[in-house]
């Protein structure tokens, strides 16, 4: 705990010094007991902003090639990720993806935070794209409140495309918590669909972006 405290301190200040971002809603993250942040995605940056910015800690997937880069970089990635209590995940795979998510059943039966993108990917376009029922089954199984989080501006940070980084100021706001009935793993496709419609709901009112009704693709090549 005490090196995530000290990569969060340290992330903060970093991000505070350099892009100033406006954050709203911060009492609306529980002060205990287990909890899931839904944010919509822009940029790489979203999840590490995420974590720092939140009053309490936050788990977010990521992706597993940055826990096995070689050589100095490598290393360093590896040890920032492991910090912030990031969870490796195999994109593509469905069942690595299945781990990873009863993974996240863990966290939160400690009583711990967990950050999920229910878009899956970021959006490259601005758009908000339908969300994934991952988080739908997560709530439903767990009954862990759900905070909404629309993030604006952070695809500026670093466009789609771009290698290189322009701190900007960008706006990151935490909606009211929603709560959902606890029905553990057994429960129908169209009450996660529901309940995961019910989150994208929250999370566009926050960000204010245009949506889709299509899910969000990764390409090929990041």
């Amino acid at each position: 705990m005490a090196l995530y405290d000290l990569t969060r301190v340290l992330t903060r200040g970093t991000i505070a010094g350099l892009c100033r971002p406006t954050v709203e809603g911060l009492a609306n993250v529980p002060k205990d007991g287990p909890f899931i942040v839904a944010p919509n995605h822009l940029s790489f940056f979203d999840s590490v902003i995420v974590q720092a910015l939140t009053p309490r800690p936050v788990s977010f997937f990521a992706k597993a090639e940055y826990f096995t880069g070689t050589g100095v970089k490598g290393r360093l990635m590896k040890t920032f990720f492991e910090s912030v209590h990031s969870i490796p995940v195999e994109r593509g795979e469905q069942a690595a993806s299945v781990k990873a998510l009863k993974t996240l059943l863990d966290i939160l039966g400690r009583g711990d935070g967990v950050g999920i993108y229910p878009e899956g990917t970021r959006s490259r376009d601005g758009i908000l794209y339908r969300g994934r029922t991952g988080v739908g089954w997560l709530a439903l199984t767990t009954g862990a409140p759900v905070v909404p989080v629309g993030i604006i501006g952070t695809e500026k940070l670093q466009p789609a495309g771009r290698n290189t980084v322009k701190p900007q100021p960008f706006t990151m706001k935490f909606g009211k918590p929603l709560y959902f009935d606890k029905t553990g793993p057994d429960h129908s496709l169209p009450a996660r669909r529901a309940v995961t419609d019910a989150i994208m709901d929250a999370v566009a009112a926050l960000s204010g972006q245009e949506r889709s009704a299509k899910y969000n693709q990764s390409p090929s090549v990041e």
